[in-house]
């Protein structure tokens, strides 16, 4: 796997990557990620990919880190309820 290029953006990161005649965008925000996979037929280039992922794309996996954030903290909350340390 190598990693093609990123693209700028001033809350997360985003990495493309090639690898197996695939393009791997990942975006991480924190502790968490999402990774989509496009296939090199499809999207023939990083320039191709950078026009996918657009503000469109990009508010829609804010939206998704916010829920998984979420949901982070409340199996956090759960696990405390139940008696169970963990660190902070």
């Amino acid at each position: 796997m190598r990693i093609v290029g990123n693209i700028p953006h001033p809350d997360i990161r985003i990495t493309v990557f090639h690898m197996n005649e695939k393009y791997m965008v990942k975006l991480e925000a924190g502790p968490m990620e999402q990774v989509f996979k496009f296939d090199q037929e499809k999207y023939p280039g990083f320039d191709a990919i950078k026009k996918l992922v657009d503000e469109v794309f990009i508010s829609n996996a804010l939206k998704r880190f916010n829920e998984m954030f979420l949901e982070m903290r409340s199996a956090e909350e759960r696990m405390k309820d139940e008696g169970l340390k963990i660190k902070d």
